[in-house]
Order: structure tokens, then sequence, then C-alpha cells
């Protein structure tokens, strides 16, 4: 498998055109009682290859028709936006695409039962570095003191902001979901957190069969994510295959950050013993050390598996004497959740 970055407008285009992956990125990260009036299991891709009376032309967003249980439809426009920061005008852009969608419903006849337009819900999905702070409303965008009598014509609009990079580990990990898999994987590009997040790619997939397409994807994000660290290695391009190389690469990983702190820790100690100029001190000093290195490297990658270590968690560590901690940096690999893992 190739070291390079991937095409994440065409990965996250393939992931996202199985409806029951929308549906899913839906009941997750929209969640509303309104989707109750919807039948999301009917959803129906609508082509977007189409024109405005303008002449402009939208292409390659995704588009989903949702049967209403009440009558008539509902659509989905589905932004990815791959940027690496916020753009600030994206509610305007989604009104002229909200624009783009009705008249094209209009051109089609494929409006509500009484001659109306359906609904539409506008939702971004953005994976950039920076945190999104562009406004979500086109009437913020708007320069008008909010008493004029201007506002009775000014078009209304708003869009839903899906952020992957605003969730906590513990939220994600908490959602049993492919969006949610796909976002712990884009958050988590080092071999502690790959790891674990490798055996709960396996056992989704095992407990959902038929989601070949979406296999793939997160198999080459995934290893996109690992060739960086192992530059000189074959990427296997199987999940399987993958998980087993993550795990053998791991406890190397582990053992080599621990006999370097272990190191650090002998000569801090050592250097204490030293001033005292006394021998048991010396040898205290230099055990001290030797757990306080052990300790820290634990800390550090309990945080790198599952997010913020909470304080009790870290006085538990910090407490522990070297055979617990090497019990805990083994379990760590297997552990769902941080209380699992220093059970």
């Amino acid at each position: 498998m190739s070291a390079a970055r991937p095409d994440h407008d065409a990965l996250y285009h393939r992931f996202f055109s199985d409806p029951a992956i929308v549906a899913q990125l839906l009941r997750e990260f929209v969640a509303g009682p309104w989707l109750d009036g919807l039948d999301l299991d009917s959803m129906e891709r609508v082509d977007t290859n189409f024109h405005a009376d303008t002449g402009e032309h939208r292409k390659g967003d995704l588009i989903w028709r949702i049967p209403r249980r009440d009558g008539g439809d509902a659509y989905v426009m589905l932004l990815l936006e791959f940027q690496s920061t916020a753009d600030h005008w994206m509610a305007l852009r989604m009104l002229v695409y909200a624009g783009l969608l009705w008249q094209h419903l209009v051109r089609e006849r494929r409006l509500l039962p009484d001659g109306k337009l359906p609904p539409i819900l506008p939702v971004v999905l953005y994976n950039g570095d920076l945190r999104w702070q562009a406004p979500l409303a086109v009437r913020t965008l708007i320069g008008l003191p909010e008493n004029s009598p201007l506002w009775q014509w000014q078009p209304e609009l708003r869009y839903h902001m899906i952020d992957e990079g605003a969730f906590q580990p513990g939220d994600l990990a908490g959602r049993d979901g492919l969006p949610a898999l796909l976002f712990r994987l884009e958050n988590s590009p080092d071999p502690a957190q790959l790891a674990g997040l490798a055996d709960d790619v396996l056992a989704w997939f095992a407990g959902h069969p038929g989601f070949a397409a979406a296999r793939k994807v997160l198999v080459e994000l995934m290893g996109a994510a690992m060739a960086p660290l192992y530059p000189a290695v074959r990427v296997p391009e199987e999940l399987q295959e993958l998980r087993n190389m993550l795990v053998t690469r791991m406890e190397t990983w582990m053992e080599q950050s621990k006999q370097q702190w272990l190191l650090e820790g002998e000569a801090r100690g050592e250097a204490r013993g030293e001033a005292r100029g006394e021998e048991r001190g010396e040898a205290r000093g230099a055990q001290k050390g030797r757990q306080q290195g052990e300790a820290t490297l634990l800390l550090r990658l309990l945080e790198r598996r599952f997010g913020a270590v909470p304080d009790w968690a870290r006085d538990r560590v910090l407490a522990a004497d070297t055979a617990m901690m090497e019990e805990w940096g083994l379990r760590m690999l297997d552990a769902a959740t941080l209380e699992e893992a220093l059970a």
C-alpha cells in the first residue's frame, strides 16, 4: 500500500455513498426527534449533476432523498469539506446549493403533494485541523440592526456542522456506528490508538456483514496513517493482517520507549543519590526514578489510547509499583475503556 496521503474527497464519497452509513451519521451526529418522521431505511441517492437556470453547476456533493412518514420527501444535502480551515461564507454557499437543488426538483416536478417545495437538511462534514468557527446561519452574515424592518425580506438558512476533530475520544467510543469509527481513525494517528481502534473495527464488521466498500475505505485510511510510522515496511492491505502488524509494532515501540524512560529515570535517581552522598539514598533514588519513568510512559500511552487521563487514574498509576504498571501496559492493548485497562 502506498504511503502517500489518501484522497480524502474520493474516499469519503465512497464511504458515504452507502445509505446505511448515512443513516448512522444522521442518527448519531444530527440526532433529533424529527428523525422519527423520516424513513431512513428507504433513502435514495439523488443525481447531483444539475445546472441552475443561470448556468451554475453543482457536481460531486452527496444528496439523499428520504421518504417522510406523513407523505412526501425530505432531502439531506451532505457537503464534505476538507479545507484546513473553516470557510466563513459556508452558510451562503449552502444557501446557493439549496436553491440549485430546489430548482432541480421544480424542473423534475418532484414536489410535495400540495405543490410545495420539500424540506432540505444541509449538513457539512469537516475534517480540518482547526476547529470550525464560521457562522452557521445566513442571517449572521447580513449587516442589519436586529430591529431593522428589512429582515423580513432576507433569506433564512442554517446548516448542521459535524466537526470531526471537536469530538472527544470517549464520546466517539460510546457511539456504535461506522462514522464514529471513521472519526476516531482520523483523530488517532499514533500506534497506541491505532492498535486498539483496529480491534474495534474488526469487531464491528464481524457483527455487521455487508459493508465491504466501507471496510476497504477504513483499511486504506488506517494504512495511510501507519505508513509514515514504518516507512521501510510494507503496510498490509487486509484488516486482520494490518491489525496484527499494529499490535506487534506497538509492543516493540512500548518496549523501546520503556527502556528509554528507565535509563532516564535511573540517571535522575543516581544524580539525586550522589548529591546526597548516601549509598542508600542513591539506590532509593534510582528505584524511584525508574518507577517515575515507567509511570510517565504509562500515562502518556493511556492518554493516547483513551484521551485525557482523569485525576483518579493518574493518582493510581503514580502510586503503583513496577510490576503493576507493566501489567496495565499489556492490558491496555486489549482494553476497551480506561477503567478496564486499570481494573
